[in-house]
């Protein structure tokens, strides 16, 4: 959804008038707000499904961040259904990434535009609810290591489909090494 600068300060001004004057609708105030000055207008058609907006193309940044959630969402809910003796196996196969692997979010320093994309998609949003109430800053570059483990992901679900097994949730963790660091 393309926004101009105009109708932007009209949204947030109608939203400040709503939270003023009590106003309940099926709009939100505070998601409107939020998608504006969060620079997340491509979120209001998502929101609200059932009104007419033109076609517009999801950004790329919005689709990238949708993969790598989707690939943890499936590494996360793949481990969890492993027999405790399949996650040891999983801890030395893929180690030092194959104990409790979890999402970790992304550089708030230098990927502020997936971490943000990813905070907004589970808060509020409500999408990959399994990662409400984290932290989506990783403290350190997580993206190439992501985008070297998508295509692992991409190939072990053409395999096996979800759930993933021990072999297959190794294999996508250790994509994220380096290639120049792989044995």
């Amino acid at each position: 959804m393309k926004v101009s600068d105009s109708e932007k300060l009209i949204l947030i001004m109608l939203s400040e008038l709503y939270d003023t004057m009590g106003v309940k609708g099926e709009i939100d105030p505070d998601f409107i707000r939020s998608a504006v000055l969060g620079n997340k207008t491509w979120s209001i058609p998502w929101m609200y499904p059932g009104i007419p907006f033109e076609d517009d193309d999801t950004p790329k940044v919005v689709k990238e961040v949708l993969d790598i959630l989707d690939m943890w969402s499936c590494i996360e809910s793949s481990y969890g259904e492993l027999s405790d003796n399949e996650k040891q196996h999983l801890a030395v196969e893929a180690e030092p990434f194959g104990k409790e692997p979890k999402f970790c979010g992304f550089d708030g320093n230098n990927e502020s535009e997936y971490m943000s994309t990813a905070s907004f998609l589970v808060n509020k949003l409500d999408r990959f609810e399994e990662f409400k109430g984290r932290n989506f800053n990783s403290h350190s570059r997580v993206l190439d290591v992501y985008r070297r483990m998508l295509p692992a992901f991409n190939e072990a679900m053409s395999q096996t489909g979800f759930p993933l097994g021990v072999e297959q949730i190794a294999s996508v963790l250790k994509a994220q090494f380096h290639p120049d660091y792989r044995k």
